[in-house]
């Protein structure tokens, strides 16, 4: 299974649009249900900085076929002052998907 961490901080003034793109790709899941794929997304105390953990089977898994995600990606860069993504490697957990 493969688990990553991405943190980032969205521009001031892209939030809204940002929180309006992110709510469609949760729709679209609830909607479709796609199998072994656990992904949430945190807005940190900033209103800024955002956190997301996506685990499954050879991610990004079935996110990039849904249209929302395509959406949400498409300026992510332009709207993002700084990006990271993380690997994440288990050295323990309780109940952590």
């Amino acid at each position: 299974m493969d688990r990553i961490m991405i943190r980032y901080k969205v521009k001031p003034d892209q939030v809204e649009r940002h929180l309006e793109l992110l709510h469609a790709v949760y729709q679209e899941l609830e909607s479709t249900q796609p199998d072994g794929l656990r992904y949430a997304t945190f807005r940190l105390e900033d209103g800024v900085s955002f956190v997301e953990f996506a685990s499954g089977a050879d991610l990004p898994g079935p996110l990039p076929r849904l249209e929302a995600f395509r959406r949400y990606r498409a300026n992510l860069e332009e709207r993002c002052d700084e990006r990271v993504a993380t690997e994440l490697h288990e050295a323990g957990s309780y109940r952590f998907p």
